[in-house]
């Protein structure tokens, strides 16, 4: 099957810290390259990847070179012209008219975008089916309007309470994210510490580990990305109880030492209060051997097993009665709830299906 993989470009592939979109994009255009699919991929420079590599832009935005990124905006008498950083939406929709136009040019059998909703306004304008991963875009409201204008496309949800959100759209199927289980090493023997991993936002809830720790009496390490838009939540609800003993930050890691955190925790908490898309966090946890506690939002209750590879709570009490529990539960049943349903490779087939089915109906 010939696939175009539009991959967003905020990141390069595979992303080194923070770029959950980017690493699934990355994770499943290798899978399917392996399984033996001629796989086309857009993605900004800095890429690499065994499938055909078109680099629509020289940078990812966040890689973008500062001192350009953060040129001011003025205007230039000799030119003429105004002067100013990059604009990320003209990168963007560059970005996505290349990928269109070899598409109208007959070059795929099938697109798959996962790039928010901003491809959808070519979906009528080629002659293969586009599918739009939503990656939980359909919790901003704003985006609405436009998803509905489209809604007969094909869109896939990676978990089944993310069609919550906006039910009326044409889900041809739920796929949920997979992982390569070999960077996740899996390991019985633990320490004491509890883990906080993912953005430090309030919806993740990191204030939230930070009391189920201390009143728990348990250590916590957290780690993660601090957007520019939390960084006062940060300093009032997380900073003043970082002190390096009980709680402390150690930023924003790579995969390979997020997988070390992962594999000594005694437990991973995950304690938001949104509806969750999925948890790359709770997969890679468990195929560490290592169980999860979280609230009951989002895809959380289908990504545990409740009570076999981890605990699903409705309050902060309930959850640190449940890190008493936590040695109870077998690392090997975490390590098997990966394997056996968040793997690349389960990953990839989910998606070869939907192409084809979309395909044989003639969507």
């Amino acid at each position: 099957m010939r696939i175009a993989m539009l991959a967003p470009i905020s990141w390069p592939l595979p992303p080194s810290g923070y770029g959950p979109w980017e690493l699934v994009a990355h994770t499943l255009t290798e899978q399917l390259v392996r399984l033996g699919h001629d796989v086309t991929l857009f993605a900004a420079g800095g890429t690499k990847t065994s499938a055909t590599l078109i680099t629509t832009t020289p940078h990812a935005l966040s890689t973008w070179p500062e001192a350009e990124r953060n040129r001011p905006r003025r205007f230039d008498a000799n030119t003429g012209l105004l002067e100013g950083p990059p604009d990320a939406r003209v990168l963007e929709q560059h970005h996505i008219a290349m990928c269109m136009e070899q598409a109208a040019a007959g070059n795929f059998d099938v697109v798959h975008s996962h790039l928010h909703v901003h491809a959808l306004g070519f979906s009528r304008l080629i002659g293969c089916p586009l599918v739009t991963t939503l990656h939980g875009s359909a919790w901003v409201r704003a985006s609405h309007p436009l998803l509905l204008a489209y809604r007969e496309q094909a869109f896939v949800s990676i978990s089944d309470a993310e069609r919550t959100m906006l039910p009326e759209l044409n889900y041809v199927r739920t796929v949920h994210n997979g992982i390569r289980l070999e960077n996740f090493p899996f390991e019985r023997d633990k320490d004491d510490y509890l883990l906080f991993a993912g953005r430090l936002s309030p919806e993740k809830g990191p204030d939230k580990a930070i009391e189920i720790a201390r009143r728990s009496g348990r250590r916590l390490l957290m780690a993660g990305l601090i957007e520019d838009q939390y960084q006062s939540f940060f300093h009032e609800r997380v900073r003043p109880h970082v002190d390096g003993k009980q709680v402390e930050y150690v930023g924003l890691l790579s995969q390979n030492d997020l997988a070390t955190l992962y594999r000594k925790a005694a437990g991973v908490l995950f304690p938001i209060s949104w509806c969750e898309p999925f948890g790359l966090v709770a997969v890679e946890a468990q195929a560490s051997g290592t169980p999860i506690i979280a609230t009951r939002f989002g895809a959380l209750p289908e990504i545990i097993v409740d009570g076999k590879t981890g605990f699903v709570v409705d309050s902060i009490a309930e959850a640190v009665d449940d890190t008493e529990r936590l040695s109870g539960i077998s690392p090997q049943a975490c390590r098997n709830n990966a394997e056996q349903r968040f793997s690349d490779h389960t990953m990839a087939e989910g998606y070869v299906e939907a192409y084809r089915s979309l395909l044989a109906d003639g969507s």
